[in-house]
């Protein structure tokens, strides 16, 4: 069983091929509201899998919170731990899709009540679990907290650091894996790449898009390639590698083969439109493993 604790927003995504300027209105090419949070992706991005996967977030008393809550329970996600606030609005994203790329403005809402409260109620799910995934959209407290929880329950922790403004440095002895982007490590970590990877064997696994990713096993710099791919749309790239690589972790795979595999699902990933629309089966995945 894999707990995923963060976000679940609504994203509104808008579809352009002009890139407005400031002050500056252009007419796009599409609307849509589609399920996305980081939490509510990379729980996806597991169930899809094959994973056993329990929810721990926060959505608002309205529609969209009802409306996310559902398409979690339709994924095959446990969401008994997904509870209601009248304090705030659901999340959303507001995602901005030009040239097959994307920018994006999340407003966190009912994220911001996902406390120690929601955590305490969880501890014994948590305890039960083989890994805890965990994202920066919700109080930074809150992480805190879960770290040290899953440090006295000895469970795993996979920390996506995302995004990297809200990381604290001294949470790195408490986390198994991290996985920040290249840009997202630079903001963490700076100085040089090499170097920082090798104080962090095992556990620092920078994720580099199309290209692949890279960690230190101790020994050795390791460069995993990505698989390359027609893109629709990134947006959920980064959440289906961490969904991936976590299902893959704690199903025995070694830490190269589980980032592999994590590569080749958000390779799939980004051949359809939406942060969930294109987050691969197992089947899938396995397909293009075996065709590479």
């Amino acid at each position: 069983m894999i707990t995923v604790i963060g976000s679940i927003n609504m994203d509104l995504v808008v579809d352009t091929t002009i890139f407005p300027k400031q002050g500056e209105t252009v007419l796009g090419n599409r609307f849509e509201t589609v399920p996305g949070g980081k939490g509510a992706n990379q729980a996806v991005a597991a169930a899809r899998l094959g994973g056993n996967i329990q929810m721990v977030g926060v959505v608002g008393k309205d529609g969209f919170g009802q409306e996310l809550t559902n398409n979690l329970i339709d994924e095959g996600i446990h969401t008994q731990y997904v509870s209601t606030t009248t304090k705030a609005a659901t999340g959303i994203a507001n995602i901005l899709l030009y040239q097959n790329d994307n920018r994006i403005i999340v407003v966190p809402g009912a994220n911001g009540f996902v406390t120690s409260a929601e955590i305490d109620a969880a501890k014994e799910i948590i305890g039960q679990s083989e890994m805890v995934i965990m994202q920066l959209e919700i109080p930074a407290e809150t992480v805190h907290y879960t770290l040290n929880l899953c440090k006295e329950l000895d469970v795993p922790v996979l920390l996506n650091p995302a995004p990297s403004e809200n990381f604290d440095p001294t949470w790195m002895e408490k986390i198994t894996y991290i996985t920040p982007n290249e840009t997202e490590c630079a903001d963490i970590f700076p100085g040089d790449l090499e170097s920082t990877l090798e104080k962090y064997p095992n556990k620092l696994i920078v994720t580099l898009g199309s290209q692949g990713a890279r960690y230190f096993n101790g020994k050795e710099h390791i460069f995993v390639e990505g698989f390359k791919t027609q893109a629709v749309d990134t947006t959920g790239a980064g959440d289906t590698f961490n969904g991936a690589l976590a299902y893959a972790l704690t199903s025995g795979q070694s830490l190269k083969e589980a980032v592999r595999f994590a590569n080749i699902a958000a390779s799939l990933s980004v051949e359809k439109f939406g942060a969930q629309g294109g987050m691969p089966t197992l089947q899938m995945v396995e397909s293009r493993l075996g065709g590479k």
